[in-house]
């Protein structure tokens, strides 16, 4: 076991050299392309209705789950990140608001072996964020067990519906997620491409669903309106660049 020991510590010594500034300083050059893409979409975020839920400073938008304010451990906001820090727990965080028929992007990062996700309209009559909210992968596909199974991979509707095509980029790279819910219907897009694409009345996800471990919380996926969470699954996840705007149904 100790090459194994010695390969998983330089496979994260290597990622973490990269994100801290070592060869191509990606934390700088991540701020640099951060702040390029807040300031060209600052001045259409008003007219298209876009609100900045993390500007790189605060995270006022978001509290912890079934607390009042944002946890004191496990989250930070760091070099122009939202950062769940390793060796805390602080819970999923979530938006101060609940969002029915949505659009929400954000750009996230996994360190080696990394484990997350994006939860939406999750409420809390429950004791966590997934017993009700529907959720989009976040994941390293390469390390983590989970990215062995389709259902499971980055970008899926967690354990229920695997991702059209492979776009996702590997640990210690940005990438970008979209999920837009619209009624029943619910599409999930990763660095640009439509990867998920469900409706929840459908026969195709009735299938899904009975197949899959959730028939065991039968409030998963009920809820048509709630909040936006980002999970704490005790990995270092980075995000940034987050947004959201309200949609009609009948758009698109």
């Amino acid at each position: 076991m100790v090459t194994m020991q010695a390969m998983a510590v330089g496979a994260v010594a290597a990622v973490a050299m990269v994100l801290a500034g070592g060869a191509g300083c990606a934390t700088t050059s991540a701020m640099t392309e951060s702040e390029a893409s807040s300031n060209a979409a600052g001045a259409s975020d008003k007219a298209s209705g876009w609100i900045v839920l993390f500007d790189g400073e605060s995270a006022e938008h978001f509290r912890g789950y079934r607390q009042e304010g944002f946890p004191v451990r496990g989250w930070a906001v760091i070099d122009g990140t939202l950062r769940r820090t390793p060796g805390q727990g602080g819970g999923d965080i979530i938006t101060r608001e609940q969002y029915a028929d949505f659009e929400f992007v954000c750009e996230w990062l996994v360190t080696p072996g990394a484990n997350s996700g994006i939860i939406y309209r999750c409420t809390e009559d429950k004791g966590y964020t997934w017993e009700t909210g529907l959720e989009m992968q976040i994941l390293d596909d390469e390390a983590h067990r989970d990215g062995s199974s389709p259902k499971t991979r980055a970008g899926s509707l967690y354990d229920l519906v695997p991702p059209m095509k492979n776009v996702v980029k590997p640990a210690g790279e940005w990438n970008e997620a979209r999920v837009v819910a619209q009624g029943t219907r619910i599409r999930h897009y990763l660095n640009g491409d439509l990867i998920v694409d469900i409706d929840l009345n459908s026969d195709e996800y009735r299938k899904a669903h009975a197949a899959s471990k959730w028939p065991a919380m039968p409030d998963m996926g009920t809820r048509m309106k709630g909040h936006i969470a980002l999970q704490d699954h005790g990995d270092e996840v980075w995000f940034r660049n987050i947004r959201v705007r309200e949609l009609r149904k009948s758009a698109e």
